[in-house]
């Protein structure tokens, strides 16, 4: 059986962070499996410098009817590309959405008699406390989250203060009392994915379609851009989830990363194009989408057209 770990987690907790932390330390043969809520793969392309086998699933939720069946044929593919007896695998790390409902991996495997050759092993799940307070009381799937784990990282514990990650603890301990808890900064810690069988029931639906609550935009920014302003607009923007992606200035490309509360950007050496991916609440789609035209229309270029 090759062991599966789970890494759940909401939009920007440090899920990616996770894994790259996983893959500089590992030693053992791992294929990584990234799905991303947006239309573009940018945590593939992070995490590519750091991992050799890495298959990627952008578009939607693994957990969900509209990309089930690619993740389904990507587990056969693992097992048929990676697993031989002469190198077997030693495991296989996934990257859920961040809006993913854990529960439905067992499910699945049982039904696609995957079960015969994957086992999960572990779920962990990365949390915000600047957030999750209030998300576990809005969006369900965060609660099945944290609930279905072996491992809650507290993250970003710098960046919040003390009542703060104390009420987040007290929340995931009544939510998933079995669960080891960790207090995090980028998602620093010594986790041993593989040890045991996760030894929890996991049962879920799968979700029939898209997630009213979240809007999504998909935009390649062709130009150079200013981007102070770019980061300014997309910090601005209302019912704002996580903006992420590439974009170049004047001086290269540029890897964003925005949340609700955080605003991160450093240059990078990543090549390829600069795809930028908007998500917010449902109720916000129409200012995701007047922002992304924007973009499209030049407005935040250095040379306006």
């Amino acid at each position: 059986m090759i062991p599966l770990c789970l890494v759940t987690g909401f939009l920007g907790s440090g899920k990616t962070t996770l894994l790259q932390r996983i893959a500089q330390r590992e030693s053992r043969r791992l294929v990584f499996l990234i799905n991303e809520f947006g239309a573009a793969d940018v945590d593939g392309r992070l995490l590519q410098s750091d991992v050799g086998r890495l298959i990627a699933l952008p578009g939607g939720s693994i957990f969900c009817a509209c990309l089930v069946t690619e993740f389904i044929a990507a587990l056969h593919s693992i097992h048929q590309r990676f697993h031989t007896p002469e190198t077997p695998l030693d495991g296989v790390v996934i990257e859920a959405s961040g809006i993913a409902n854990p529960r439905v991996i067992g499910r699945m495997l049982r039904e696609t008699q995957l079960d015969r050759i994957y086992q999960v092993a572990a779920i962990a799940a990365v949390v915000d406390p600047l957030t999750f307070p209030v998300l576990v009381q809005t969006l369900p799937n965060i609660t099945a989250q944290v609930e279905c784990s072996n491992w809650v990282l507290i993250n970003k514990t710098d960046l919040a203060d003390a009542d703060a990650v104390a009420q987040t603890e007290t929340v995931v301990r009544r939510i998933a009392p079995q669960a080891r808890i960790l207090r995090t900064v980028h998602c620093e810690a010594d986790l041993d994915l593989f040890s045991a069988s996760s030894g929890r029931a996991l049962d879920g639906d799968y979700a029939e379609g898209p997630d009213p609550n979240f809007a999504k935009v998909w935009v390649r920014v062709k130009r150079e851009v200013d981007i102070n302003r770019l980061l300014a607009a997309l910090r601005g923007l209302r019912g704002l989830y996580r903006a992420k992606g590439f974009v170049r200035s004047g001086s290269g490309m540029h890897h964003v990363d925005i949340t609700s509360n955080s605003v991160i950007s450093h240059p990078c050496t990543i090549e390829g194009p600069a795809d930028l991916v908007i998500i917010a609440r449902g109720a916000d789609a129409d200012a995701a989408r007047d922002l992304a035209a924007h973009i499209k229309e030049g407005k935040f270029d250095l040379t306006p057209q």
